[in-house]
C-alpha cells in the first residue's frame, strides 16, 4: 500500500538578468514561508547545474521566481514542461504574451480594458529615420507627459516619465540600455495601484488593491529600498473604485490565459477608469513586494496561501500525493 508523500518544492531564484537580486530575495522569502507551512524546500539558481539537479531531485513542484528575461519569457517554463515537472504560475504561451508589453496591451484592448495610447519603436528606426524627427512626431501625436519603457522588462528598469520634450532623448537612451525596443505611452495621472489575483482551484479572485505613493518615480529603488515608498493595503478607494480595479485585474488575468497568480499594475484616473499598464506573471515576493501585502490585507496567512498554490499546481497535473 503506497503512502502519499508530502510535496517537496524547488524554488528557482537568481538568474543573470538585471533583476537577479530581487529574484534571490523573493526566493528566500518564499522558501522560508513554505518551510513554515511544513513543506520540504530547496532553492536553486538558474545555472549549468539546474537541469542535472532537476533530473536527480524530481521535485513535486517547481516555483519559478526568476524575474526578467528567461524567467518571465516562457523559456524556463518550456524546460520544465519538457522535464514533465509541474510548476506554479503561467504556462509558456501565456508567459510570452504577458512578458511582451505591446502584446499584453493588445490583448487588454481586445478584452475591452483601457490602456494608455502607445507606440512601439525599435532602436533601429531612430537610426534610419533620424532620432529627432521620430521624437518630434511622438510628442506631436501622443502629447506630454509620456512614459518611456522597454517593451520587455520588469521592476521599472529603464523606465522614465517625461514631462518636457527636452527630456525625451535621454529617456530613450536609458530605455535602450535595457532592450532594443521601446514602448512609449501617454502617462495617465491618477491613483497608482497594483491588484494581485490568485486562483487556488475555484477560479481567479482579486486580492485587495495596494496603493503606491512615492514622492518621485516608482522606479527600481522606490520599489525595493524600504522607506522610499508608502503603501496602503488595502488602497484608499471607494467601493466602486475597488470593484472596478478588481474586475479589470481578473479580466486581464483571464484574457492572457494565466493561472495560479498574477499582478496587474494600473492607474485609476479621475473618472474612475482603470488603465492597465503591466502584467506580472512572477510577481516579486520580497519584504516590500505588493503581492504579499495584498494577501495579508485580504486576511490570508502567507504560509497557508503559498501551500495552496503549490497544491493547486500539483492538482493540475494529477500528481498530488504521487
Amino acid at each position: 500500500m503506497s503512502t502519499a508523500r508530502k510535496p517537496d518544492v524547488l524554488v528557482l531564484a537568481g538568474g543573470l538578468s538585471h533583476e537577479r537580486d530581487v529574484s534571490l530575495r523573493s526566493g528566500r522569502r518564499v522558501a522560508e514561508t513554505l518551510r513554515g507551512a511544513g513543506l520540504e524546500v530547496s532553492v536553486h539558481d538558474a545555472d549549468g547545474d539546474l537541469l542535472p539537479a532537476l533530473r536527480e531531485l524530481r521535485p513535486s513542484v517547481v516555483w519559478p521566481l526568476l524575474h526578467g528575461s528567461n524567467g518571465e519569457d516562457g523559456s524556463v517554463r518550456d524546460v520544465l514542461d519538457m522535464l514533465g515537472l509541474p510548476y506554479v504560475g503561467a504556462d509558456p504561451r501565456a508567459s510570452r504574451c504577458a512578458w511582451s508589453k505591446p502584446v499584453a496591451k493588445a490583448i487588454a484592448l481586445g478584452a475591452g480594458l483601457a490602456t494608455p495610447r502607445y507606440v512601439t519603436l525599435p532602436q533601429s528606426l531612430f537610426r534610419e529615420l533620424g532620432a529627432q524627427h521620430v521624437l518630434d512626431l511622438v510628442v506631436e501625436d501622443l502629447g506630454l507627459p509620456l512614459a518611456v519603457k522597454p517593451a520587455k522588462g520588469g521592476s521599472a528598469l529603464g523606465v522614465t516619465v517625461v514631462r518636457d520634450a527636452e527630456e525625451l532623448p535621454r529617456a530613450m537612451v536609458h530605455c535602450f540600455a535595457y532592450g532594443d525596443i521601446a514602448l512609449i505611452e501617454q502617462a495617465v495621472d491618477g491613483i497608482e495601484v497594483a491588484v494581485s489575483v490568485v486562483d487556488t482551484g475555484s477560479g481567479p479572485v482579486a486580492l485587495p488593491a495596494v496603493e503606491v505613493v512615492t514622492d518621485g518615480p516608482y522606479d527600481y529603488e522606490a520599489r525595493y529600498v524600504p522607506g522610499r515608498t508608502e503603501y496602503f493595503a488595502p488602497a484608499r478607494l471607494t467601493t466602486e473604485q475597488a470593484t472596478a480595479v478588481a474586475a479589470a485585474a481578473v479580466r486581464f488575468h483571464e484574457a492572457l490565459g494565466l493561472r495560479h497568480l498574477s499582478r496587474t499594475d494600473m492607474i485609476l484616473d479621475a473618472d474612475g477608469v482603470p488603465y492597465v499598464l503591466d502584467m506580472n506573471t512572477a510577481p516579486g515576493m520580497t519584504e516590500t513586494s505588493l503581492f504579499p501585502q495584498a494577501a495579508i490585507a485580504a486576511g490570508h496567512d502567507l504560509a497557508s496561501l503559498y501551500r495552496k498554490l503549490v497544491e493547486t499546481a500539483l492538482r493540475s497535473t494529477g500528481r498530488v500525493g504521487a
